[in-house]
């Protein structure tokens, strides 16, 4: 199916056509069917995650109105159950969000009004707005609207702030706490991936840090994309796995490009950078997902090399959404970003420690060292670091005897 030409112009959330009165082949009526009979109560999602995956995905925005819920592990709230969020105290991010709320809906979708185009934009706000307001935790980042237009268009005004709310808290958690360090783990999978995949691709990259990814990857490719249909149907594709896959999906499109990236050398990384900074046109989005399942199952991030899944967080959601991770609530999320935020703090200072250990390391001294120590655990408990206090206090101490021996 072309995707591009499937729904580049998504219909009102409020009027959707029958999909029995579409103009499609008995074997796409006969998907649908499957896919809307596994949305039922008490059927087995893995049907649902069969079909999000295969191709075309779950063919059109009528049945994924029934089936991203699902996939994001929620029931759709009654009217009766919406937040009062105006009332609520404005959040920290929404001058940005009303900047980047003027550049939306560029390419999609087509022929409609300015005024259609200005109530489109209306509701993007108010989605954006309402879920910053209700998780004030949560910091904005640039291209989030992107990712929050595609789930408007797909699910209406209506019901597009619960999806968001789960997808920001459980699924792109990581792209939403007040350090970009969290982000930049997903990048540094790349080297490893590319590395079990094609070795002598990954050496030719080496010199080429993964930054290139990182508009594709924190916003789930909807700020790369240009096509409605194609960027919906990837969202099948990304809402039915872990947060994970996002990162091997990019690591196959660099692998599609390597005849391509062979013909530059690879002591010119900036012109490398440039390169993958941008997705190839047209994309061939059915080949990719394949290869990237294939992949994926072929080398889980368990198995991948230089240790680097080991230093992902325990709460990034990397990890998070690997297993059975639809079981989460909106609360777990919340515990989570605090305990993922906690750890950040705590590494943080922990870098702002060594720093200052080195600048004094001469006149400190062993004892001065020693004593240093003493004021650090102390602080730990005090700030009610003592669960963590054990870990941070050697990592420091290793350095500090790194140190001792210059």
């Amino acid at each position: 199916m072309d995707h591009s030409a499937a729904e580049t112009s998504p219909p009102s959330s409020r009027t959707p056509k029958g999909w029995q009165n579409q103009d499609i082949s008995p074997t796409a009526q006969a998907k649908i069917k499957r896919v809307l009979d596994a949305c039922t109560p008490g059927s087995d999602i893995e049907g649902l995650i069969q079909a999000a995956t295969s191709s075309d995905g779950l063919m059109n925005d009528e049945v994924r109105r029934k089936a991203w819920p699902i996939l994001l592990g929620y029931t759709p709230p009654m009217g009766t159950d919406r937040i009062a969020w105006q009332d609520l105290p404005p959040h920290k991010d929404e001058h940005q969000v009303r900047l980047d709320v003027d550049r939306s809906f560029i390419y999609y979708p087509r022929n409609e009004s300015e005024a259609q185009l200005e109530r489109r934009k209306s509701e993007l706000s108010a989605v954006i707005t309402q879920v910053l307001r209700t998780y004030p935790m949560l910091s904005y980042f640039q291209g989030f609207h992107d990712i929050v237009q595609v789930f408007l268009l797909v699910l209406g005004v209506d019901d597009a702030a619960a999806a968001v709310s789960h997808l920001s808290l459980l699924r792109i958690r990581d792209f939403m706490l007040p350090s970009l360090s969290p982000s930049l783990a997903h990048l540094r999978l790349l080297p490893s991936i590319l590395q079990v995949a094609d070795t002598k691709l990954c050496k030719h990259l080496s010199e080429t840090q993964p930054f290139f990814a990182l508009g594709a990857v924190l916003t789930l490719y909807a700020h790369e994309i240009q096509e409605y249909g194609d960027i919906a149907r990837l969202f099948d594709f990304l809402l039915a796995h872990g947060a994970v896959v996002s990162v091997y999906f990019f690591a196959v499109i660099i692998l599609s490009r390597r005849e391509e990236l062979f013909e530059i050398p690879a002591d010119e990384p900036e012109m490398l950078h440039s390169i993958l900074s941008k997705l190839p046109k047209p994309l061939d989005l059915e080949a990719l997902i394949a290869q990237t399942m294939s992949l994926y199952v072929e080398f889980p991030p368990e198995r991948l090399p230089f240790r680097s899944w080991a230093r992902i967080s325990p709460f990034s959601v990397l990890k998070t959404t690997r297993g059975d991770f639809r079981q989460q609530s909106l609360n777990n999320g919340v515990d989570l970003f605090e305990k993922q935020a906690s750890q950040l703090r705590r590494e943080q200072w922990l870098e702002q420690a060594k720093a200052t250990v080195w600048k004094y390391r001469r006149p400190a001294g062993r004892v001065g060292l020693a004593i240093f120590v003493g004021m650090i655990a102390f602080w730990l408990r005090r700030s009610g670091f003592e669960s963590y206090g054990a870990i941070t206090l050697r990592r420091l101490w290793e350095h500090l005897r790194f140190i001792g021996r210059r």
